[in-house]
């Protein structure tokens, strides 16, 4: 967690892709109300799919990410914010 310094009361949370691969669909916008085990994005590797889940609730505040976009494990996919 990394306190935004915009807004010093409000807390964010950086989402990351656990495995490379190429980014098939983004469930969400900026600015969307998230909870716990919502899918941001799905990621296919390897001909798996694998949905990259909020771990807790927040606010979208900034995809990194589109469809077709290609992840390494680690990559920032989005930026939630305390909502």
């Amino acid at each position: 967690m990394i306190h935004s310094p915009n807004h010093p009361h409000a807390t964010v949370s950086q989402v990351t892709s656990p495995i490379s691969g190429r980014v098939i669909v983004v469930h969400v916008k900026s600015g969307e109300a998230l909870k716990v085990g919502d899918a941001l994005c799905t990621v296919e590797s390897m001909k798996m799919e694998i949905p990259i889940e909020a771990a807790g609730p927040g606010v979208v505040a900034e995809l990194f990410v589109e469809v077709g976009a290609e992840v390494a494990e680690g990559d920032p996919v989005a930026r939630l914010r305390a909502g």
